[in-house]
């Protein structure tokens, strides 16, 4: 069974050139396997989370947002930054769930661990499976920027599936996670998925 493998090449020297408010810019010269020195930058990041919240009528939550760096607005999942360290990642993505859509879920379950761009940062995301899903009680949570733009929608997990394989849908969380499920759903079933605590090493936590 393929499985990766934790690794850290020789670090000579390190700088951050660049601190931003939730990420920065990290340049390592790291030594080569043949011996010589690289440098290379990269994102640092905290980590996040993203939610595919299904419903009894296996419809999945979406949302469309705008996305400055890529000029696109795009339909994603739920999701959010880790923002305090040694964050329980289901708490953070029950409150970005909550947040977002104004939902919450009975069920949940780890689908998929993944780093969204692993040559240029060590954001790691853990995408979970929520189902048994409602509406939240209490106001909904104030949205702003881009987020006061966003637009929520309840599509069937086929049609999804269809927009990927099609190159409509590009969010790499989106993608992820409805194939996960697709496969999961076509495999071993939902009681299969790993549970919503398990240990995550990319973004170790507290219970």
């Amino acid at each position: 069974m393929l499985q990766d493998t934790p690794q850290a090449w020789r670090v000579t020297a390190t700088a951050t050139p660049f601190t931003g408010n939730k990420t920065g810019v990290r340049t390592d010269h790291v030594v080569m396997p043949g011996g010589g020195t690289a440098a290379r930058d990269y994102q640092v990041h905290p980590g996040s989370v993203a939610v595919l919240a299904v419903d009894d009528e296996h419809r999945v939550l979406v949302i469309k947002q705008y996305r400055h760096p890529v000029r696109h607005k795009l339909w994603e999942i739920p999701a959010g930054l880790l923002d305090i360290p040694g964050e329980n990642p289901l708490h953070a993505a029950q409150r970005e769930l909550y947040e977002e859509a104004h939902v919450k879920a009975g069920d949940w379950r780890v689908l998929a661990d993944i780093y969204s761009s692993p040559g240029g940062s060590d954001e790691a995301v853990r995408i979970f499976l929520a189902r048994d899903v409602s509406d939240a009680d209490g106001e909904r949570f104030e949205v702003f920027e881009e987020e006061a733009d966003m637009e929520l929608a309840r599509v069937p997990l086929a049609e999804l599936v269809r927009g990927v394989l099609a190159g409509d849908l590009h969010n790499n969380c989106l993608v992820t996670g409805v194939l996960a499920l697709s496969a999961a759903l076509a495999g071993e079933g939902i009681e299969a998925l790993r549970p919503a605590e398990a240990p995550w090493p990319a973004r170790p936590f507290t219970a």
